[in-house]
């Protein structure tokens, strides 16, 4: 294993970052749209958001803090914290009514305590009729009871396969594999010939999503349309049967994977492939090392393969950005969600993060940057074309609980490495979901 640092190498991005964060791309906008709202004077905002993963998203979203900052007057501190210690902090400060004015997070946890959360129903409308509409996920997450907006949806970071062409051809494979049978073959040929791949089967936010997509690949669900937990049944049994043998052929160790783990094992050469955002892609492109930007040329992106059901089952970690209801500053709070979300901000800011967030309004996704660079286009849909977390029922408290306790994960994990078989696995999944989704 090499000395590699993923977040050292990273930070030495910036450079070519920051030229990417050109002016925008101007497309006409669908609708005028009308928004009217004073900040109070004397305003101190402070925001807690996730920790970048490719360099130029906190460099331009930096720099769209000292736009907004000089053109109000309003101080803005933003502090960064990995995906896993936001969820716990955000909690707190939603339970002691003290703490971020604003908070970036992931997935469902507005869910957790929407009744904490400032209504933002009039910045969403605004944003949605000015810039071509809400994906209709977005509405899961965000809008709960249909009509009020909890948080402003960011967007995601897309979960694609990333891998190496020429090992896959090595391994007797033209092109990535359609459905899960063929995905399969794949991981062992790849096994067989030394360059095997691997997926996070740790507590992952991001990276264990995948764990979604198989249970759901094959029919399973956590709940039904009623909210009732029936993953305990014969379609996740199936499911966790091929994890396991998908599991033997990973690399060893992927059971104590967090998010950046993935990411080093793939530009350190010890895997061929994985699934993740766009990082590893972007860090391979822009990093001064020669042998990285010719793995750059090698990296191809595609769609998780169809399972049984016949369908796409994609799972994707979704951006929420939550104002707390304890905000001494609530309209310049929105006031600056709405700053950082207009296309002067939010365009330059998606273009010099390489594509790592897909966009949640339709709008965004005429951005050069889907464009300009054929490897990043895979990941232009993944809001729209996402099934939200908590499927096939209402998110809420429950769905947001699951999530935060990877019942899902600690499933697939469990039955694949052996440690339960895939009947007790799914059983133990459907008593620690029970206690979530009480009757």
């Amino acid at each position: 294993m090499s000395g590699f640092n993923r977040r050292k190498f990273l930070k030495k991005t910036s450079a070519a970052a920051s030229a990417a964060a050109v002016a925008p791309m101007l497309w006409p906008l669908p609708a005028r749209a009308q928004w009217n709202n004073q900040p109070e004077k004397g305003a101190k905002l402070r925001v807690l958001r996730w920790s970048q993963f490719v360099q130029g998203d906190i460099d331009a979203y930096m720099v769209n803090v000292k736009k907004f900052i000089d053109k109000t007057g309003i101080e803005v501190r933003v502090d960064r914290e990995g995906w896993e210690d936001v969820r716990p902090k955000a909690a707190v400060a939603a339970n002691t009514g003290a703490g971020p004015d604003i908070i970036l997070s992931t997935n469902d946890d507005a869910n957790l305590y929407p009744e904490k959360l400032l209504d933002v129903t009039d910045l969403c409308e605004y944003l949605g009729k000015k810039y071509g509409g809400w994906y209709p996920v977005c509405d899961a997450f965000l809008r709960p009871d249909g009509k009020h907006w909890i948080g402003v949806p960011l967007g995601s970071a897309g979960s694609m396969m990333v891998y190496r062409g020429s090992m896959l051809k090595a391994a007797g494979f033209d092109s990535f594999p359609k459905d899960t049978d063929g995905f399969l073959k794949m991981y062992k040929a790849l096994k067989e010939k030394g360059t095997p791949g691997g997926m996070a089967l740790g507590n992952a936010t991001g990276d264990g999503l995948w764990c979604n997509w198989l249970v759901w690949a094959f029919g399973g669900k956590l709940v039904d349309t009623n909210n009732k937990v029936v993953i305990d049944s014969p379609e996740t049994i199936k499911a966790l049967e091929y994890g396991r043998e998908l599991y033997a052929n990973f690399i060893p160790g992927t059971l104590s994977w967090l998010d950046p783990n993935n990411n080093k094992a793939f530009l350190d050469g010890q895997i061929s492939v994985t699934n993740n955002g766009i990082s590893i892609y972007y860090a391979a492109k822009n990093s001064p090392d020669p042998k990285l930007k010719e793995m750059a040329l090698d990296i191809q992106h595609a769609s998780f393969p169809i399972g049984p059901v016949g369908v796409p089952t994609e799972s994707q970690l979704f951006f929420n950005q939550m104002i707390m209801k304890y905000t001494k500053y609530p309209k310049a709070a929105k006031e600056f969600l709405r700053f950082m979300m207009e296309q002067e901000q939010y365009d330059p800011w998606q273009t010099a993060a390489g594509g790592y967030v897909a966009p949640a309004l339709a709008a965004y996704a005429k951005g050069a940057v889907w464009t300009s660079d054929p490897k990043n286009t895979p990941y232009r849909d993944a809001v729209k074309n996402m099934r939200p977390a908590g499927y096939a029922g209402k998110l809420g408290y429950a769905s947001a609980g699951s999530a935060a306790d990877f019942i899902v994960v600690n499933m697939v994990a469990e039955a694949a490495s052996g440690a339960k078989t895939p009947k007790e696995a799914a059983e133990r999944a459907q008593k620690r979901a029970e206690r979530y989704y009480k009757v």
